[in-house]
Order: C-alpha cells, then sequence, then structure tokens
C-alpha cells in the first residue's frame, strides 16, 4: 500500500483552519493578503488558529511581494514573535536580485528559528539553478521541505521536473503545488510523491470566499485513491 498522501491548505483564518482540518487536510499553511502571494500573517491570527484547530500549521516568514528578503532585521524579530505565540513551523525563501539564493537571509532567520521545520517554498521555481538552490541550502536545521510547482509557471509546465526530482532519495520532502489540479494527482503519486499543497483550489468561490470543506474532501478522497 502506498504511503498516505501529506494534504496541505492554505488558511487565512481559524474559519478556514476548521474547515481544512474538516475535509482531512493533514496541515495548514497560514498566510495573510493573497493579492501579495502570501504574507506573514499577525500573531493574533496565529493564535485564533491554533485555538481553533491542532493539526500542524506553517506559518509564512514573507513581508513582501516578490521572493527578495527585504528587512532581515525586521523578519528576525517577527519569527521570533510568532514562535513566542506559539509556531511551531515556517515556510520561507528569498532570493538575490539575479536568481541565486540569498543564503546570508536565510540563514540568520533560519538562526532565529532555532531548529524549528521549515518549507523552501516557491522561491525555488523562480530560481536560476534549482539545483545549486538545494545544494546551497542542504544541511541547514529544520529545512525538510520544498514546496514546489517545477516551473514558475506551474504544474502543467513544470510536470517533467517534478517527476525527475520525485524519483531522486532525499533528505526534504517534494511538497507540490502551484496550478495542481486534480487530475495532475495520479501521476504525481505514481512517480513517488507524497506531499500536496492547494490554496485556490480549495476555494470554488474564490479568495473573498472561506475553505470548502468539500473541496478539500475531494482532494483528500483523490490522494488516499491515488
Amino acid at each position: 500500500m502506498s504511503e498516505r498522501a501529506v494534504l496541505e491548505v492554505i488558511a487565512l483564518d481559524a474559519e478556514d483552519a476548521i474547515a481544512a482540518r474538516a475535509g482531512g487536510a493533514d496541515r495548514l499553511e497560514l498566510v495573510t493578503d493573497m493579492a501579495a502571494d502570501g504574507l506573514t500573517p499577525p500573531t493574533t491570527t496565529l493564535t485564533a488558529v491554533r485555538s481553533a484547530v491542532d493539526i500542524p500549521l506553517r506559518v509564512m516568514l514573507r513581508l513582501t511581494d516578490g521572493f527578495a528578503a527585504g528587512d532581515v532585521d525586521r523578519l528576525v524579530r517577527v519569527a521570533g514573535e510568532l514562535r513566542a505565540a506559539g509556531a511551531e513551523e515556517f515556510v520561507l525563501g528569498f532570493l538575490e536580485a539575479g536568481g541565486g539564493v540569498d543564503l546570508g537571509a536565510v540563514e540568520r532567520v533560519v538562526t532565529a528559528l532555532d531548529g524549528c521545520p521549515w518549507t523552501f517554498h516557491r522561491a525555488l521555481d523562480h530560481a536560476t539553478d534549482r539545483d545549486s538552490v538545494r545544494k546551497q541550502l542542504d544541511g541547514l536545521p529544520g529545512l525538510d521541505t520544498y514546496l514546489t510547482a517545477g516551473s514558475p509557471a506551474g504544474v502543467d509546465e513544470g510536470l517533467p521536473t517534478l517527476l525527475s526530482e520525485a524519483s531522486r532519495a532525499g533528505d526534504q520532502q517534494l511538497l507540490v503545488g502551484g496550478g495542481l489540479r486534480l487530475d495532475h494527482v495520479p501521476t504525481l503519486r505514481r512517480a513517488g510523491v507524497t506531499a500536496f499543497h492547494i490554496g485556490g483550489a480549495a476555494r470554488p468561490g474564490g479568495w473573498s470566499k472561506p475553505v470548502s470543506v468539500e473541496a478539500v474532501r475531494e482532494w483528500r478522497r483523490a490522494l488516499d485513491a491515488g
């Protein structure tokens, strides 16, 4: 029997979190401001979500749209505030202007996380050299997941890359998300992908509407069938 796949759902608030859990999500990615592709939520949102559900959640560390780190001092401060408020897992990823990983910024923030598990997000898809990014990040404390579509354009275009990377054994889990559709699931599951990330797919009514229990449940069924 194949390994049960992890389903991670983007949540903006406690209502989303409750619906995602009810639909069968294993983990949440907690963000705010999806118009900017997901920024760091306020600590009040974190505490509300943590009070509402007990499933794991990863909190975004990203202050501005794009993949530049911006104010790293502030990022470090915010990471500390979120940890003090109960955050135990995180999502981050910073690139330099030329498309290489901003290793200095990543290392400073990771130091502030003090061993907490974290995901390097889709900055990987926008890097000039994905393999170089992974080599440079190798060994950083807490890094256990890469969120990727295989391409900046999404899973449709990135599928060959994802299938290739899924076949390589590694210490980090491949979490596939970004233009992911239900019809991608069987191919990805056959290739050995064990983690899936959805945002808009959990909200048939769009980002102005809450997560749909039934939409998440449909994904849960598809992953379990795969």
